[in-house]
């Protein structure tokens, strides 16, 4: 999984928010706010990461979380990144 091309993730005011750039941006449907540990998902799959990936590094990132948790939140952000059209 990767985020396409046209979609930014950018810091404004302590909120992350994830901005549609050319061609993208008269679509402002696609602007959502992430909290932290979603704008962390966000940056692994700039890079591309599958599933099983993902939950590693949020497990390495953030202590105490179990790895059914972690898997349930990557769950949530990919269907929300799948619903707006923004994952590869």
């Amino acid at each position: 999984m990767k985020i396409k091309d046209g979609f930014i993730l950018r810091e404004i005011a302590g909120s992350f928010v994830v901005v549609p750039v050319g061609q993208n941006l008269v679509d402002f449907s696609s602007m959502i706010t992430l909290n932290q540990t979603a704008a962390f998902l966000w940056n692994c799959l700039s890079e591309g990461s599958s599933e099983e990936e993902l939950c590693e590094k949020l497990l390495s990132e953030y202590e105490g979380v179990t790895k059914e948790d972690a898997l349930a939140d990557i769950k949530e952000i990919v269907k929300i990144l799948e619903e707006k059209n923004i994952l590869e």
